[in-house]
């Protein structure tokens, strides 16, 4: 089996439709199941842009019918890669190995390459995310930029208007760098409060790290609460979904091996992943290294090991909050795409939440569609993504709730950016922050420590 256009080399015949297995290709039956959860199909109701559509051009290139093509590749980042027709399809298709295997087949033959998207590419994929140093050193120097008030003096001086509406849109999607980072709020060894159960290790990620570094510390807390001595390395990678989903497979197999070195899963009860999108990807690194005979059969020990946080929290009992008097809160829970259908969880942050005193579930409708970050799509594909954000936005309103609740650090920060496009007063919390600060109103964890600026 060949892609026309692409010569098969040692390097690519595996990881790529070069070397797919058929069968995945083949599983699908054409239902159409799979369209109604769409996103993208949604919206425009064109067939390319379905999932169906997508498999049916991927097996025409498989089979030599069709030549990989500036549209397809165009046509493969188009896709939100959200994952919700694995929920629906009744043949389960693995959509996400076939969606991550043509964006790599893309990449390797360049058909939509220009020098300003392999500039941005190098610049971000392949230099700042392959060593968290340099994001760091980056996330620092626009916390500065923040703290000095030349962000505010930027954006109050009216020079900004007169960038192009798609820079401007970038600019108001930048987001608030922490005060502090993971690092400097989370001792390397955290010991269990009360009995030790379990030994975990904690994964601080590189998003999450700049600008939701309190989750982290949150999570970590709620972990020795819980009965976990935790285990977090300062220094961190990146996991390599970023590079994963866009088509930089070589790359994200190069960090799956940095973390299954710097977390050997023989040594841990569990290894924790508190973002969504992180979490499932992580949780297929044996898929990454099947053909690495050194780290094959670690990489299945890890997928094993790895577990979101909800997941655990529920699986080794949470610890209750005591009864408090704080004041009756309402919450509705938007589900990140890669929690609920890459990872199947669903029951576990709902029943978190339920177990906080005094905080109301209310079910958000379309609580599984896509709020449009889906990783940089709201960056590359802005248009799509803000419909959905929209769309996203209102279903909010209806529901009353004063707080949105979710657990993966791209939707937070979509969710934060719609809510203040939309003129929307909610909070935006990742729910073990919800169950921290309860923790911590009744006594059972220390109280939050003000943050200041280094």
């Amino acid at each position: 089996m060949t892609i026309a256009g692409i010569e098969p080399t040692p390097s690519a015949a595996r990881p790529h439709l070069l070397g797919l297995d058929y069968s995945v290709l083949q599983q699908c039956m054409h239902c159409g199941l799979c369209l109604p959860t769409c996103p993208t199909y949604a919206a425009t109701k064109m067939e390319r842009h379905s999932p169906r559509g997508r498999i049916a051009l991927a097996r025409a290139i498989a089979d030599g019918r069709l030549e990989l093509t500036p549209a397809f590749g165009q046509e493969m980042y188009f896709c939100l890669g959200c994952l919700a027709c694995m929920s629906a399809c009744p043949a389960g298709v693995n959509y996400a190995e076939i969606f991550e295997h043509a964006r790599a087949a893309t990449e390797l033959d360049q058909v939509i390459d220009t020098p300003f998207r392999r500039a941005v590419r190098w610049f971000t994929i392949k230099w700042l995310f392959m060593d968290l140093r340099r994001l760091l050193f980056l996330g620092r120097l626009l916390r500065l930029y923040q703290r000095l008030g030349l962000q505010s003096l930027l954006r109050g001086s009216g020079i900004l208007k007169l960038l192009p509406a798609r820079l401007r849109g970038l600019e108001a999607m930048t987001p608030t760098i922490a005060p502090k980072f993971s690092a400097e709020l989370i001792a390397p060894v955290t010991p269990a409060r009360g009995a030790k159960r379990y030994r975990v290790a904690m994964l601080t990620g590189c998003a999450q790290d700049l600008i939701f570094s309190e989750i982290n510390r949150d999570t970590v807390e709620v972990l020795a609460r819980n009965g976990c001595e935790v285990i977090t390395p300062p220094r961190q990678s990146c996991c390599g979904s970023l590079h994963g989903h866009n088509g930089e497979w070589a790359l994200a197999q190069q960090l799956a091996r940095r973390h299954i070195d710097q977390f050997p899963p023989d040594q841990y009860d569990a290894i924790i992943s508190n973002a969504g999108g992180c979490g499932s990807h992580l949780k297929h690194y044996s898929q990454l290294l099947a053909d690495d005979p050194a780290y094959r059969e670690r990489a299945r020990q890890w997928d094993a090991k790895l577990k979101d946080i909800h997941e655990w929290l529920m699986a080794i009992g949470l610890q209750p909050v005591p009864a408090h008097t704080a004041p009756a809160q309402v919450v509705t829970y938007h589900e990140s795409c890669h929690l609920c259908h890459g990872q199947k969880i669903t029951r576990q942050p709902r029943e978190l939440l339920r177990a906080i005193p005094n905080l109301q579930l209310v079910e958000l409708p379309e609580s599984n569609w896509c709020c449009g970050s889906a990783g940089i799509y709201n960056i590359t594909q802005p248009e799509m993504a803000n419909q959905l954000l929209e769309r996203k936005m209102n279903h909010i309103r209806s529901t009353g709730a004063t707080i949105v609740a979710n657990g993966n650090s791209g939707c937070l920060l979509q969710l934060i950016n719609g809510a203040r496009q939309h003129g929307l007063s909610v909070r935006v919390a990742h729910p073990v922050t919800l169950l921290a600060e309860a923790y911590r109103r009744t006594g059972t964890l220390p109280e939050e420590k003000p943050q200041t600026g280094t």
